[in-house]
């Protein structure tokens, strides 16, 4: 299976179940693998057969600065059925990373793999 990458996305959010967090923005790192066929695009040189990554982040980045969670594991769930649903990735792999959130560790957060429907 291909894959398509996007890799140290930074996006600010408002997350976090303590008070304090439900105040400031925090910047959340997001790293995707997304499977996709690229052997069309390879072919046609076409940008419009792609998994046009810019989209993605962009949609990504939208959605993750509109957003009000609790929880990383929601958010990650949410980006991930974005991406799978409205950009027909067949499967995912997407890290979302909480820098800073335990003192003595670069981030935290979670990691999920998930697979469109048949």
């Amino acid at each position: 299976m291909d894959k398509v990458f996007i890799e140290g996305l930074e996006i600010e959010a408002l997350i976090g179940i303590y008070d304090w967090e439900r105040r400031i923005r925090q910047t959340l790192v997001f790293d995707l693998e997304m499977g996709f066929d690229n052997r069309v695009p390879a072919a046609s040189d076409d940008i419009a057969h792609t998994l046009n990554y810019k989209a993605v982040s962009k949609r990504l980045i939208a959605y993750v600065q509109a957003s009000e969670f609790g929880l990383v594991e929601t958010l990650a769930e949410r980006c991930a059925q974005i991406v799978i649903d409205e950009f027909k990735v067949d499967w995912l792999r997407l890290k979302l990373s909480k820098p800073g959130a335990v003192r003595g560790a670069r981030a935290v957060g979670v990691i999920i793999e998930r697979s469109r429907q048949a």
